[in-house]
């Protein structure tokens, strides 16, 4: 991917550029957020991570200005600001994820990646599939090997977000936010929970399950060889 990053700690932006590039990604760096504005809005991007407190122009001030003209570019705002109040403040303001200082790389890398490939609401497709599992998003209906599984709506969209990342380890942080849309931890299961009856749905009975824990990470949807 394409990542643009707006990040006024040089030690950090560093950091992240060398560890992205690593990653094989292409990274553009920037330091203030007026430069940050004017580039963001004249090239394409498959990615930024925009820094929230930025000297020239804050960053809500620059996303703002960048959903105002209509650019939608997927958004990962960095901030010291991490209580729920500033969560909701940011993602009101467009973007579409929002991690705390300090961070893990490794959970900074996933959440850019899940942002960068996201489909969007309005795919044109009608349906995902994933080996021999089908999810209609019109209907609403699933099935495997011709069997059809009913699923509520949680399960739906839990499905359906696995689906659209496949192969990707996904976070139980990143399901509340993504799924039931809760940017903080409730400090429940409700995620084991769902996750436990969905794989009953889907791979009951079946030789080569597709949902799988991923110990210490979070789980991922893929058929393993």
């Amino acid at each position: 991917m394409r990542i643009f990053l707006i990040e006024d700690d040089i030690k950090l932006s560093h950091y992240l550029h060398k560890g992205l590039n690593q990653e094989g990604h292409s990274v553009e760096l920037c330091h203030d957020g007026k430069t940050g504005l004017i580039q963001a809005s004249t090239e394409n991007f498959d990615a930024i991570i925009l820094d929230r407190m930025l000297p020239g122009m804050d960053g809500l001030k620059l996303l703002r200005s960048l959903r105002g003209m209509e650019i939608s570019t997927p958004v990962l705002m960095l901030s010291n600001l991490g209580d729920v109040d500033h969560r909701v403040e940011g993602l009101r303001s467009g973007c579409d994820d929002y991690l705390s200082k300090p961070f893990s790389f490794a959970e900074l890398l996933a959440r850019v990646e899940v942002i960068g490939r996201r489909q969007p609401q309005s795919n044109t497709y009608e349906s995902l599939i994933v080996s021999d599992l089908e999810l209609n998003l019109l209907t609403r209906k699933a099935q495997r090997r011709g069997r059809s599984i009913e699923l509520l709506t949680q399960e739906f969209k839990l499905l359906e977000y696995l689906m659209r990342h496949e192969g990707q380890i996904i976070t139980k942080t990143m399901l509340l936010e993504q799924v039931w849309d809760l940017h903080f931890d409730p400090k429940t299961n409700v995620v084991e929970v769902h996750v436990s009856r969905l794989r009953k749905k889907v791979d009951q009975s079946q030789d080569r399950p597709l949902i799988h824990t991923v110990r210490g990470a979070g789980y991922v949807l893929h058929e393993k060889n």
